[in-house]
């Protein structure tokens, strides 16, 4: 175990060494998302078969990375999904006064990347799959890990889709992403787009002969600048949110390579972030929309020009309900009677969208979360410590 300043004793002596233990394991793995993440799901995979538990797994199409599903219980009724992502943000650039992969304890926090976003969660449901497993609980806890959530929630689908296969019907689910324990019943969704632009380039001093694809580009950016502008006008609020409305923006854009010469191609990205009571595919369908209409004018110069749209990833909002069985559950074993709303996007949507009543309740705060010197306090790891014996001695979650 990494070391240990004094202020932090007593915090310890509420969380399991055992558990401490594992956190700080996965959290020395070096999981960012352009790494693979199999030495994380071997050990997990390891540490279950030594319980006799076996695991299904899910691959990416070049098998470098891998999601892990296990049920503690087999042969029970459906069961409850813990559910975590294994990948991490990058630390380039971030100012950290330690190493990343430190996982060192100081001042009654549990620093690192990953510490809070999401492995303190993940290590804490391993430390107690013996206890799942040995428990008189009459249903079963499901163990899901995925790949690329990072990156647009990418691996959880395959981990879906292989579960339905297996005719696995859980009853719950909940997704342990950073909430301070407080159960969460609701976040946006998150929509990326790349859109290239293809032009004609010609000398700036025969314009008319050329078509701009900067130009071009930036008539759909002002569209989706003024989606934006109509969303905080007129959409309908979502109290409880930081920004109770839907949101449109640009984030990269890339055109031109000199002053003198009308740019032939171009291109950006651009994200919504929907209110779960909205339709992003809606509104892509608009920019992809406008888009047609000015293309002809485009192909009237140069055959070739266009517009070509690619999906980065569509994550879809998750709404659940404070009075849903799993949500009541979360409370009772958090200690909590308030739920909260999330402005982060997690897996909780694709899991809600498969038929699975879902909430997300974990340990750790999101403003710790990507930042340099990541944390996850003590505190908050006895508190989900609690969550996790609770869940153990829970004969029902209505």
């Amino acid at each position: 175990m990494a070391s240990v300043s004094p202020s932090s004793l007593a915090a310890l002596a509420t969380v399991s060494p055992r558990a401490l233990q594992l956190i700080q394991t996965l959290v020395q793995m070096n999981t960012v998302s352009h790494n693979s993440n199999l030495a994380l799901i071997h050990f997990v995979q390891d540490e279950l078969q030594r319980l006799g538990v076996a695991s299904r797994i899910t691959s990416n199409t070049d098998k470098t990375k891998a999601n892990l599903f296990a049920t503690l219980g087999e042969g029970k009724a459906a069961g409850i999904i813990l559910s975590g992502h294994t990948d991490t943000v990058p630390w380039d650039g971030q100012d950290w006064t330690l190493d990343p992969l430190s996982a060192t304890i100081r001042d009654g926090k549990l620093y690192g990347r990953g510490s809070c976003d999401m492995k303190g969660f993940i290590g804490m449901a391993l430390a107690h799959a013996g206890d799942f497993l040995n428990s008189a609980a009459p249903f079963a806890v499901h163990l899901a890990l995925s790949y690329d959530e990072e990156v647009g929630c990418l691996g959880v689908k395959e981990l879906i889709a292989d579960m339905k296969d297996a005719g696995i019907a859980p009853l719950a689910c909940i997704v342990g992403e950073p909430t301070s324990m407080v159960p969460a019943t609701a976040h946006k969704g998150v929509y990326r787009y790349k859109c290239c632009v293809r032009g004609k380039e010609a000398h700036s001093s025969l314009t008319p002969q050329s078509v701009n694809a900067i130009e071009m580009a930036a008539r759909v950016i002002g569209k989706l600048r003024d989606m934006a502008e109509g969303f905080e006008a007129s959409e309908p609020r979502y109290e409880g949110f930081d920004v109770p409305f839907s949101t449109a923006s640009v984030g990269q854009f890339h055109g031109g390579i000199a002053d003198n010469v009308v740019p032939r191609d171009a291109e950006f990205r651009y994200e919504f972030r929907n209110l779960p009571t909205a339709d992003a595919i809606s509104m892509q369908k608009e920019v992809l929309a406008f888009a047609a209409r000015a293309q002809p004018a485009m192909q009237k110069i140069a055959p070739e020009a266009g517009f070509n749209f690619e999906t980065i990833c569509e994550v879809p909002a998750f709404l659940g309900s404070a009075h849903d069985a799993v949500t009541r559950l979360a409370q009772r074993l958090a200690g909590e009677d308030r739920t909260t709303l999330v402005a982060f996007g997690t897996e909780a949507g694709l899991f809600k969208s498969a038929g699975i009543p879902t909430v997300v309740c974990g340990p750790g705060s999101i403003t710790q979360a990507h930042q340099p010197d990541e944390f996850v306090s003590l505190d908050q790891l006895a508190r989900c410590q609690a969550f996790m014996r609770g869940l153990v001695a829970t004969k029902t979650i209505a």
